[in-house]
């Protein structure tokens, strides 16, 4: 596996043939249309060129319109679809045919401007109930509320805190207007609702000294009738707005017929939109056009025989090294590693002149995956999950990646599980004793128990780290000496791989020459020159103190950072071993299976994240700090793109 090669293209063709071409290779799907910088332009040509111009904003704009349409049609119309079910298929042919998309804007339009109407309605609605409840406490008063009084007279409605006593208010209302009443209408544990009746001349007056009781004056405004008309009038206006809502709604429901056409031209608004945003990174003139991008140099006949079809002029030619930081990147996969992709992303892609890690990372990424989890129960579940989504789904991309890799690390737990005898933890020797343990239900042959060999675990991880680390040294020599640059290899690895021969030809008193260990210190010697190489002066003695206390404190750091697969497995198989011992106290089946069930569940959850972080931790720090150059950006070609169907392959 390796890092997909790609050419540089350059593209000059006719105006009237650009459609066309932008079609052709957005069904090639190897062609990444990119920006040129204006100083990779000709002086001469530059001036004559102008940027290109595309309907983007009207494709977005439609798009989000046929996207909110089938978003609605799922609010008041869901589907009724099997729980694990694929997408449905169609052809290149179909999401290019854009015959019938101004008859579908048009129905979206209609979907939209229905469930506009059903909010405006909701909102009145929920005016029309606030006004209700409004009114609510002055149903008893035949008053018609647009009447402020008569002639003579100022009729205000009011209300005063229940806590306040009435009396009082009107005692001081009396004192302050001899002519002026207050009238009790209703009262609640809030308030008490009241009418003050009152001479105009003499409203200032009492309204100043019923302020010191909190009386303040009702909003009714705007309502004619007394409070039970109005009451009535707009119980009856909600009844009228509720069967309009209904009706709209199953106008709606109705269009459900046509949800399949809505999400069909949603996906061909979104190869449109594909085609313009690479028209828009296109230069041109007056009756020509110029592109310029990335394609896979493995597709390079085919695009040469698409390119043949127009009149046009194009140049295909490999990037310069000092072009590799903007040249996408492609990983090429197989099964295998095509599920360590999703692990890849998550850290980030490797630059063009690196190296692809996913299949140097497949074998120990599923391997410490499963000595972590190392049960054969859960190990069957992620099999069983894993391949019924892969037969049910049909998953393409990042779903497929993540199908893959789960079945791949499922594999792996199932196979430790068989090693250290987990099923479930204990769950068989404990349904043995909940039976009266009948011949055969002890516990199971294993290879190692880390309940009881946990220091022949932690030794064996530390190994496995080791391997790990020096792996990647490999690897980063390899990269070293591709690049000319044998030296670095020769003191940093090299040295490295001399002290460890080194120690342990010393640990087994082989090579010593009067008790001195030769090779370990002639590995030592390297280490520190190798240190020390570009230091000048006083930094050279510096360098050899930064490069002993860098390389001890790394080492062990990164060494015992593998400890982990010795935690993760060991809690996992004490936490099954709890829940087990829990369900059989009782002695019986009945106690067993819920206890079994939910802590069977919790365990396996948290184990499914917690080795797949502490294993990305290791692959991300402690493997790709010795070889891998990161920094690539991914490559994404002009290719049709789909949210609803998929492409029938």
């Amino acid at each position: 596996m390796a890092i997909e090669k790609m050419k540089k293209l350059r593209l000059m063709a006719v105006r009237g043939q650009k459609e066309a071409l932008l079609r052709d290779l957005l069904l090639l799907g190897c062609v990444e249309v990119s920006e040129p910088e204006e100083a990779e332009l000709e002086p001469g040509i530059r001036s004559c060129l102008s940027k290109e111009s595309s309907e983007l904003l009207g494709y977005r704009t439609s798009h989000a319109k046929l996207t909110q349409a089938v978003e609605l049609l799922q609010k008041y119309a869901p589907a009724k679809k099997p729980l694990l079910s694929a997408k449905p298929e169609t052809d290149s042919e179909a999401i290019l045919d854009d015959s019938t998309l101004p008859q579908t804007m048009e129905l979206a339009g209609e979907i939209i401007g229905r469930d506009e109407r059903i909010r405006r309605i909701t909102a009145e609605e929920s005016r029309m109930r606030g006004q209700i409840e409004s009114l609510s406490p002055w149903l008893s008063l035949d008053y018609p509320l647009e009447c402020a009084g008569t002639e003579r007279c100022s009729v205000v409605l009011g209300g005063i805190p229940a806590a306040i006593d009435v009396g009082s208010a009107e005692a001081a209302l009396n004192a302050a207007a001899e002519e002026a009443e207050l009238v009790l209408v209703n009262s609640d544990k809030d308030q008490h609702y009241l009418v003050l009746i009152c001479l105009k001349e003499e409203l200032s007056a009492a309204l100043d000294s019923l302020r010191e009781f909190s009386f303040a004056a009702a909003s009714l405004g705007g309502m004619n009738g007394t409070a039970k008309e109005c009451t009535e009038r707009m119980e009856s206006e909600l009844a009228g707005l509720a069967e309009e809502k209904l009706r709209l709604t199953g106008e709606i429901c109705d269009q459900g017929v046509h949800r399949e056409e809505l999400e069909l031209a949603a996906d061909r608004l979104n190869a449109k939109i594909a085609c313009a945003e690479a028209e828009d990174r296109m230069y041109g003139m007056e009756s020509t056009v110029v592109l310029q991008g990335w394609a896979l140099a493995k597709k390079v006949p085919e695009l040469e025989d698409c390119l043949k079809k127009y009149d046009c002029a194009w140049e295909l030619s490999d990037p310069e090294p000092d072009e590799y930081p903007d040249v996408p990147v492609k990983l090429t996969n197989n099964k295998i590693t095509n599920g360590l992709n999703m692990v890849t992303n998550m850290y980030s892609l490797p630059a063009y002149d690196g190296v692809d890690p996913n299949p140097l990372m497949a074998p120990f990424f599923i391997l410490f995956y499963g000595l972590m989890m190392a049960d054969m129960g859960y190990g069957l579940l992620m099999i069983i999950a894993a391949v019924v989504a892969m037969k049910k789904i049909r998953p393409r991309a990042g779903t497929l990646s993540f199908c893959q890799l789960l079945l791949w690390a499922g594999i792996s737990t199932f196979i430790m599980g068989i090693l250290t005898g987990g099923f479930f933890g204990n769950a068989i020797e404990q349904v043995g004793k909940i039976l009266g343990k009948p011949e055969g239900w002890g516990e199971l042959w294993c290879l190692f128990n880390p309940m009881t060999d946990s220091m022949t675990v932690l030794i064996g991880a530390m190994v496995l780290g080791f391997i790990h680390l020096n792996t990647g040294m490999v690897i980063s020599v390899v990269e070293k000496v591709k690049k000319g640059d044998a030296a670095s290899a020769v003191w940093e690895e090299g040295s490295l791989w001399v002290i460890f021969i080194g120690a342990a030809l010393m640990v087994f008193d082989i090579g010593s020459i009067g008790g001195v260990p030769v090779v370990l210190i002639l590995g030592c010697v390297m280490l520190f020159y190798g240190g020390s190489r570009g230091a000048k002066g006083f930094g050279k003695v510096t360098s050899v103190f930064g490069t002993l206390y860098n390389t001890l404190t790394g080492w062990f750091g990164d060494i015992l950072s593998y400890s982990r697969i010795m935690a993760l497995m060991l809690a996992g198989s004490v936490i099954a071993t709890v829940f087990n011992t829990i369900g059989g106290i009782a002695n019986s089946l009945w106690l067993f299976i819920p206890v079994f069930i939910i802590g069977h569940t919790l365990n396996f959850a948290l184990n499914l994240l917690s080795c797949y972080v502490h294993d990305l931790r290791l692959q991300c720090l402690e493997y790709f700090g010795k070889f891998y150059k990161d920094g690539g950006r991914a490559f994404n070609p002009l290719a049709i793109n789909t949210k609803y169907y998929d492409l029938a392959e």
